[in-house]
């Protein structure tokens, strides 16, 4: 039986969310990291590599149907839904023999794992008032690097001490426990027995009255025709393909083009998603100083998107440096970069649009952000073999400075934006 009165339960049901997306980004990473040894096993070339990549993309560009049927049927049985699907089908990947295959269940996989961002700004967006969301967003973000950072360790062990599909049949039950603890635990505010009177006030009355949820079903087609999604969904666009390079290319780009073996992967890989943890706090502290010096919300976050898309010039020198060490910082300070910004502009979705709108408005510019993933993998698939990496580090550099001028010039803050913070 659930414990009564939880002090501070808001926080404990974002780690709830966090340990969610841990999982959810481990069972997506597997796949990198198993590439080397699998891509051997079933004499794979980069460019059907690129293929399987490119099926999850085109999977989890479904997010807006994920997010939409989140905020018809609600959180709690929407999410355990996909997360039992996305274990499920993980579980599957060790029957696979041949790419098409693997590419199949990527595609499902990734429209599964496609309610990751949806789910979690919904969460954000129900249990925190507006001056704690970006923190709220940061943690339940940091999943996303922990997931990739924990995939190199494990999934290596299971390599070597089984082979590369019992890694799959390992992160996919991992997943099947969160979809316990998730329906165990999780409740809305209004119906959670162990919330206090007073943090339900707290959490309502921080709230934008201006963003309350309608009785309305959220309208697509209405969202489509908002700048604000433009503003959102252009900038995931571009910024987007860094997390997938990184998640999906980055072991590949070291076994390949720096001679890491396994082991050394197992030892390195992780590194940059510890630093991308950092940017997922990093980004949300710098927006609360700023509010603190009387800078509005919205300008606060575009001015952090753009610290972190100044930042990101660095991983265009990361194929150029002779030192492979040299090479792994400047992925650590992408990495952080890319957290610090992207993290900024996901919570952007629960600032400019109505609660039971955020699921559908993030899984919206969540088929944007993949479509770039998509387009940016299958390029780097394509041409990898005679140009290298290095003009595609470089484009990962700029696009980010075009982002942030995209963002700057199409949000515009809601009437009622929340005060300052004091």
């Amino acid at each position: 039986m659930m414990l009564k009165r939880i002090g501070h339960l808001r926080w404990w049901i974002i780690a709830l969310v966090m340990l969610g997306t841990i999982i959810n980004y481990l069972t997506r990473s597997t796949l990198s990291v198993a590439a080397p040894t699998l891509t051997q096993e079933l004499s794979l070339t980069p460019q059907q590599y690129s293929y399987i990549t490119s099926a999850f993309q085109l999977g989890i560009m479904m997010q807006p149907i994920a997010g939409y049927i989140l905020d018809l049927i609600r959180l709690r049985i929407g999410f355990a839904l996909f997360a039992t699907a996305w274990g499920i089908i993980t579980i599957a990947h060790s029957l696979a023999g041949n790419w098409q295959g693997l590419a199949m269940l990527r595609g499902l996989l990734g429209f599964a794992e496609g309610v990751a961002h949806p789910g979690g700004l919904k969460v954000v967006a129900e249990w925190f008032p507006a001056k704690e969301r970006g923190l709220a967003g940061g943690i339940y973000n940091i999943g996303a690097s922990l997931g990739s950072m924990l995939a190199p360790p494990l999934v290596v062990w299971a390599i070597l001490y089984y082979d590369w599909r019992a890694a799959f049949v390992i992160t996919g039950v991992i997943a099947l426990v969160w979809v316990v603890l998730w329906l165990l635990f999780y409740q809305s505010p209004e119906k959670h027995k162990s919330i206090s009177d007073g943090e339900r006030s707290y959490i309502r009355d921080g709230q934008e009255r201006h963003l309350e949820a309608t009785a309305a079903r959220p309208s697509p087609l209405k969202i489509l025709v908002q700048r604000n999604f433009w503003g959102i969904a252009l900038p995931r666009f571009l910024a987007d393909p860094t997390w997938g390079t990184l998640t999906f290319w980055m072991p590949l780009y070291l076994s390949t083009a720096r001679g890491f073996d396994l082991k050394e992967i197992a030892l390195f890989a992780w590194l940059p998603f510890v630093f991308a943890d950092i940017g997922c706090l990093f980004g949300p502290a710098v927006v609360l100083w700023l509010q603190k010096r009387g800078i509005g919300l919205i300008d606060a976050r575009r001015w952090v998107f753009t610290l972190g898309a100044v930042l990101m010039t660095g991983i265009m020198f990361v194929g150029w440096v002779k030192s492979p060490f040299v090479a792994i910082g400047l992925l650590c300070l992408g990495a952080f970069a890319h957290q610090t910004l992207s993290v900024t502009v996901i919570t952007l979705s629960s600032d400019l649009f109505r609660k039971n709108e955020v699921g559908t408005v993030t899984g919206m510019a969540g088929t944007f952000a993949n479509l770039g993933v998509l387009l940016f993998s299958l390029a780097i698939g394509a041409l990898v073999s005679t140009i290298g990496y290095e003009p595609f580090f470089v484009m990962l550099g700029l696009l980010d400075l075009i982002a942030a001028v995209v963002l700057w010039t199409l949000v515009r803050a809601p009437k009622a934006e929340p005060e300052p913070a004091t």
